[in-house]
């Protein structure tokens, strides 16, 4: 899904000036004719009325405009458990749905109201009573409103990830995760020479044979899984939910800041639950003899294709087969038969 479609949620404050507005500009311009005792019900009601389609059709959309958390794949609702208050979430799309009833009720209400008042005072009184319970609805909301947009610029962040085959790009901050993950795909995501450039998940897709691989490049680790901040329980969360296998990235240069002893036991609690392939970055900045002493077995981006090329073939092949159904083209001499009959 591509939460980069969200739009900003306009708040209360917003919304009742917009509406009550446009209210007093309709009940300037509109033209009545007939007595004055039914001129001035039918402006009152007029105004109504444009309060009311002003206000219901926009907490729709923005209701209709976030995802519902039961039409989302798993692994997105473990991500706003990670990065959203999901009980809050849900709790405001629902105040929403409830604020729109609450003002299609009252407008039902106050327009029968006004279509039986034979006073002019019953009338006014009738309006703004109407304006005062529509007013409060959108404020009793307003705390919802709020944070459905904070809650917007967080899913923004969020990657579109595809259900297909997928490639984790892991390691320490700043040790060139995101340069592999342009030199993999072609995309151009953001690179610096300091830690934390990635503050969500880079996505990048390649083809390898018949089969089209989707890379992850997340936020670096700290190997610290007791203190994990938000950004690496996100890397951790992609790891263990989507990966099928994980590149983990060394830096054995030392400009990443991080000791070669580090990242090696960040590589090691990975365990072997997943294929890992390791890649170093960074060689042409890199001592040889420090390149030389160290023992894994690594891989160039050549080698890392054709590694991830060979498991995307074999899982594809793994796949269940679907039966080809009858064409229509064999069923239709029976169909000229019956015609024929």
């Amino acid at each position: 899904m591509n939460f980069q479609y969200l739009t900003p949620v306009i708040r209360g404050k917003t919304l009742l000036d917009l509406a009550f507005g446009k209210a007093r500009e309709k009940g300037v311009e509109k033209k009545l004719s007939g007595e004055w005792i039914d001129i001035i019900r039918k402006k009152k009601g007029l105004k109504l009325d444009v309060v009311k389609d002003m206000l219901v059709p926009k907490l729709r959309k923005t209701l209709d405009n976030f995802p519902k958390t039961k039409e989302l794949p798993e692994f997105y609702i473990k991500l706003m458990n990670l990065t959203l208050d999901i009980a809050l979430y849900q709790k405001s799309l629902g105040s929403l749905d409830w604020a729109a009833d609450k003002v299609s009720f009252f407008h039902r209400e106050y327009s029968r109201k006004m279509g039986r008042a034979q006073e002019r005072e019953k009338m006014k009184e009738y309006s703004n009573q109407f304006y005062g319970r529509v007013s409060s609805v959108i404020k009793q909301v307003e705390k919802n409103l709020s944070y459905l947009e904070e809650a917007r610029k967080i899913m923004r962040t969020y990657p579109d990830i595809k259900e297909m085959f997928t490639v984790c790009v892991y390691g320490f901050p700043n040790v060139g995760k995101t340069t592999l993950l342009n030199r993999l795909t072609g995309t151009e995501a953001e690179t610096a020479a300091y830690a934390f450039t990635t503050k969500t998940i880079n996505a990048g897709y390649f083809m390898i044979n018949e089969d089209k691989v989707q890379v992850l490049d997340v936020p670096g680790s700290l190997a610290r899984p007791e203190k994990m901040n938000n950004i690496e329980r996100q890397a951790d969360l992609v790891m263990r939910e989507l990966a099928t296998i994980i590149i983990f990235v060394f830096d054995l240069s030392g400009y990443s800041g991080y000791s070669i002893k580090k990242q090696d036991l960040l590589y090691r609690q990975l365990g072997k639950e997943k294929k890992v392939l390791v890649y170093l970055s960074k060689v042409d900045l890199t001592a040889q003899e420090v390149l030389d002493e160290f023992k894994d077995r690594h891989y160039s981006v050549d080698e890392l294709k054709q590694e991830i090329g060979k498991d995307a073939e074999k899982k594809r092949e793994e796949m269940p087969k679907i039966p080809v159904e009858e064409t229509a083209e064999e069923t239709l001499p029976d169909l000229e038969e019956e015609m024929l009959d």
